[in-house]
């Protein structure tokens, strides 16, 4: 029996039952669509038939394998199952044209027969929302058995369809409804097993719960303590004898000046200072018998010493010509061949050597990412070669200004002396993350935020 008491016939039950086991066997939303507007004919006749979903719009439409959502009578269809169902109306309902609002029943002959019967979500349990319904079209007026018959099956049919269906997150009214009945008071329970209450607690707990607040910087190993090599004159690099990343033993030829343009200074120096000896002879003799002549004398002899040391300066350079390693290690430069030829300044950088295990971590950390860091505090450096073997250090020192970088861009320069020895060699690139004192995840999660909208408010 139905719900007004209505008895249904025994042969309608039989259909009634056996498209419940249909019903029961479907293993997804869409047969159980398919099934509602095309398999109702054994219990009841009717020309068309349409499931309509309050998430999702038009669902499924008997003799229709692919819906077109753009279709002329798709979109009618749709604006018809709105109107009803914002009748809130729990009980099924015929209808005709007359029942609807002028703008849609113009259209009604051009769709659909004189009349219509239109079944609510059948499931009679107000905790759960409604959900849609269905609209059933033909010729005849739907009798009071008749109804009967498809308000017994809808709420099997709707009752099935509740285990299966998932509304489309896609859909952002699926995710409203989702997110409403979620929020929605339960008010048969306390407040603190009400579910809302429960989110908000089990949120405010999540943001009071303490981290290490930390930041993420480019960085790489760099020497700890090399030593740097520049130009000891001005001169034009000749020969190279080492090659990048070589390891040299202490006194070993790095590279050699131009010889040619040394000589020439050493050549001019040497006569100079045997013209100014000459000079002084001459006017040594002189003096014997003329006073004047006598008076020069100390100017020349000046004059031979400053030659004297010119040529002493000279040969220094001469021998400084071939530039050696003051201590064993590994040379760090660039390509050798862009320094050949290139005209020098007196304590230019040219290259450094260090020592092999020497090794340190160099970070940069940007403006906007500067912390209170404690003494001492720990980093890690993740290479880029090697993720997944980072290199552990502690800080050893942090500027207090900020430099421009090669790229342009100010930070502050950090280096940590490494926790235990690495394999990794000098140059590795990578990112280093610090750590930093304790706080909530909220403010760490907030901080750069909450700055940016000081920044942008002036407060």
């Amino acid at each position: 029996m139905s719900e007004a008491g209505t008895p249904i016939p025994a042969h309608a039950l039989s259909e009634l039952w056996a498209l419940a086991q249909l019903a029961r066997q479907a293993g997804s939303a869409q047969e159980l669509g398919f099934l509602l507007v095309n398999q109702t004919l054994s219990i009841q006749p009717y020309r068309q038939a349409v499931l309509w979903l309050q998430a999702e719009d038009t669902f499924a439409l008997s003799g229709v394998v692919q819906i077109e959502a753009n279709a002329p009578y798709v979109s009618w269809v749709n604006q018809v199952s709105r109107h009803l169902s914002a009748d809130l109306v729990t009980h099924p309902r015929s209808l005709t044209a007359r029942d609807l609002p002028d703008t849609l029943a113009q259209e009604w002959a051009a769709w659909w027969p004189e009349h219509a019967l239109w079944i609510p979500d059948g499931v009679n349990d107000p905790s759960k929302p409604t959900r849609g319904g269905s609209l059933w079209v033909r010729e005849t007026i739907w009798e009071e058995d008749d109804v009967t018959r498809m308000e017994a099956w809808s709420q099997v049919w709707w009752h099935a369809f509740r285990a299966v269906h998932r509304p489309r997150l896609h859909s952002w009214t699926a995710l409203k409804e989702r997110t409403r009945q979620w929020f929605k008071p339960e008010p048969d329970q306390a407040w603190y097993q009400q579910r809302r209450h429960r989110l908000a607690m089990l949120m405010l707990t999540v943001l009071l719960f303490p981290i290490r607040l930390s930041v993420l910087a480019p960085g790489e190993l760099v020497p700890a303590h090399p030593v740097v090599i520049r130009s000891p004159l001005e001169a034009v690099i000749d020969t190279f004898y080492v090659q990048p990343n070589q390891l040299v033993a202490k006194d070993q030829p790095l590279f050699g000046f131009d010889q040619a343009l040394i000589q020439s200074r050493l050549e001019v120096a040497q006569q100079m200072l045997t013209t100014a000896q000459t000079d002084y002879r001459q006017t040594y003799q002189l003096a014997l018998t003329d006073a004047k002549s006598k008076s020069q004398l100390a100017l020349l002899a000046g004059k031979i010493e400053e030659r004297r040391a010119e040529l002493v300066f000279a040969k220094e350079q001469q021998l400084r010509a071939t530039v050696v390693a003051p201590q064993a290690g590994m040379v760090l430069m660039d390509d050798p061949g862009e320094w050949i030829g290139k005209p020098l300044a007196v304590g230019e950088r040219i290259l450094r050597i260090a020592t092999p295990g020497d090794v340190e971590v160099e970070a940069w950390i940007p403006i906007g990412d500067a912390i209170e860091l404690p003494p001492d505090a720990s980093l890690n450096l993740y290479l880029n070669a090697s993720p997944l073997s980072p290199v552990s250090a502690r800080i050893r020192y942090l500027a207090h200004d900020a430099v421009q970088r090669p790229d342009g861009v100010y930070a502050y320069r950090l280096r940590g002396t490494l926790t235990e020895s690495t394999e990794h060699r000098v140059g590795l690139k990578g990112t280093v993350r610090v750590q930093g004192p304790w706080v909530p995840l909220g403010f760490a999660m907030l901080r750069r935020p909450l700055a940016a909208l000081r920044t942008y408010l002036g407060v």
